[in-house]
C-alpha cells in the first residue's frame, strides 16, 4: 500500500483494455482481486476475475432510506456512487477465528493458524473510503496493542483508487475534508473520463509499485483534454447538497439532554444498519463455541454494534437500555469523543448511514439540530 504522503506522477491514459491489463497484472502477482460488481440488486465489493465483471453502464439512486440501481446513459464502470458495503469487510472481516483447540489424550491442543490469505488488490476505492481506511488503521495500530491481522492485510494491499465524477444525494465528504479528490493512500489513482465519445481513465501513480506497474502497461500519456476532463469531474463531485459543520458537531457531547434525542428515538429502530455500513465503526464481541461432545472449541471475534442491547451489558444489566441513549452514544462518539481518542472525527461523509437507515435518519440534520445550527 502507498504511504500517506505519496505523490502522484505523470498521468497516463488507459482504455478498457488497459484497465483489463492492469487487473490481469495484479492477478499475476498472486493477489486476490476485489472490486465492484452487481449482485442482489446492488453494487457490492467482492472478488472479480476480469474487467468484464465491473458494473459497466450502471449507476445508483440514493437518498435517505433509499437505494436503487439505474441504467446510465454511458458505459461508465465506476459511475455507481458508493456501494453499500465498504472495504472494511476485506480489511476487517465481519467474523474472524481467533483460535481453535482440539481435545487430545493429554488435554486440549491449540491448532495451528491457517496459511495466510493472498495479498489484496482493491479496485475502485473512493476518497472518503481511503480516509476511512486511514482512520481504522489508527484504531488498530496507533496504540500499544496493534491488530496484526488488519495491519498485515492493509500493508500488503495494492490500492487502485477512483475519483468521483458526481455526488450522490447523501454525500457530504466535501464538508468533512475527506473528498472527493483522492490525494494520498493509493498505489494507482484513476479518473474516469469521456472525451469526444472516447471512454478512458486518467491514471496516476501514488507509489513506487504503482509507477512500476503503469510503466509496464506501456500506456500513452494522458493529453491536455483528458487531464482537463478529470479535473472537471472532481469539481462536479464536490457540488454536494448535504453539509455537516464538523467543528460545531464536536460540541455534540455537551448536549446530553437535548430534546432532539427523544425525537430521533421515536424514529430509530435500533437495527444497527448505520453501524454495519459505516466504514469506520469497529465495535466487536467475542464468542466461544464448542461442538456437542466438547472435543472442539473455537473463539471468534465478530462485528457488534452499540445499538444492540447486549453490547453495553455488564453485571446487573445493560448500561444503555433506551434507544435515545444508544443513538446518542453512536453519534457523539462518531463526531465528538472520537477526536479525543484519535485526533480526528470518525465520520468521513460517505453518507451510507443515511442511505441505509430504514427510516432515513440523517446524521447531518441531527447534528445540526442538536448543536443549534438549524431550527428544531
Amino acid at each position: 500500500m502507498a504511504q500517506p504522503n505519496s505523490k502522484s506522477t505523470t498521468p497516463y491514459l488507459l482504455d478498457m483494455d488497459g484497465l483489463a491489463a492492469l487487473i490481469s497484472a495484479l492477478r499475476r502477482q498472486g493477489r486476490q482481486i476485489v472490486g465492484p460488481r452487481l449482485a442482489d440488486d446492488a453494487v457490492i465489493y467482492d472478488d472479480i476475475e476480469t474487467a468484464a465483471d465491473l458494473p459497466a453502464g450502471w449507476g445508483s439512486e440514493q437518498a435517505g432510506g433509499h437505494y436503487r440501481l439505474k441504467r446510465r446513459d454511458d458505459n461508465a464502470v465506476f459511475g455507481y456512487g458508493l456501494a453499500p458495503q465498504g472495504w472494511k469487510r476485506q480489511l476487517y472481516p465481519p467474523r474472524q477465528k481467533l483460535f481453535a483447540a482440539r481435545r487430545q489424550a493429554g488435554g486440549f491442543t491449540v491448532e495451528p493458524p491457517p496459511p495466510p490469505a493472498p495479498p489484496l488488490a482493491l479496485i475502485g476505492v473512493r476518497a472518503c473510503e481511503l480516509a476511512a481506511i486511514a482512520r481504522q488503521a489508527k484504531v488498530f495500530g496507533d496504540r500499544a496493542f496493534a491488530d496484526p491481522g488488519y495491519q498485515t492485510r492493509l500493508s500488503s494491499a495494492f490500492i487502485v483508487a477512483v475519483q468521483c465524477a458526481e455526488a450522490q444525494a447523501t454525500c457530504f465528504c466535501a464538508s468533512m475534508g475527506t473528498g472527493p479528490e483522492v490525494t494520498a493512500g493509493f498505489d494507482i489513482k484513476l479518473t474516469e473520463v469521456f472525451v469526444q465519445k472516447h471512454h478512458g481513465f486518467v491514471a496516476e501513480a501514488g507509489s513506487a509499485q504503482g509507477a512500476k506497474l503503469l510503466k509496464a502497461l506501456k500506456a500513452p500519456a494522458a493529453g491536455p483534454a483528458e487531464i482537463k476532463a478529470a479535473g472537471v469531474a472532481v469539481k462536479n463531485a464536490a457540488r454536494q447538497n448535504k453539509h455537516l459543520d464538523a467543528e460545531a458537531a464536536r460540541n455534540l457531547v455537551a448536549h446530553p439532554d437535548h430534546p432532539r434525542w427523544d425525537k430521533v428515538a421515536e424514529r430509530c429502530l435500533s437495527c444497527g444498519n448505520c453501524t454495519m455500513v459505516c466504514p469506520t465503526c469497529f465495535c466487536t464481541t467475542v464468542e466461544d463455541v464448542t461442538d456437542l461432545k466438547g472435543d472442539n472449541a473455537e473463539r471468534w471475534r465478530k462485528w457488534d454494534s452499540c445499538f444492540t442491547m447486549d453490547f453495553s451489558y455488564i453485571h446487573g444489566g445493560a448500561v444503555r437500555t433506551e434507544t435515545r441513549s444508544r443513538y446518542r452514544q453512536w453519534i457523539t462518539h462518531k463526531l465528538s469523543t472520537w477526536v479525543d481518542q484519535f485526533g480526528e472525527q470518525g465520520c468521513v461523509g460517505c453518507g451510507r448511514c443515511v442511505t441505509w437507515c430504514p427510516v432515513g435518519i440523517d446524521i447531518t440534520e441531527e447534528a445540526a439540530a442538536i448543536t443549534g445550527q438549524e431550527r428544531i
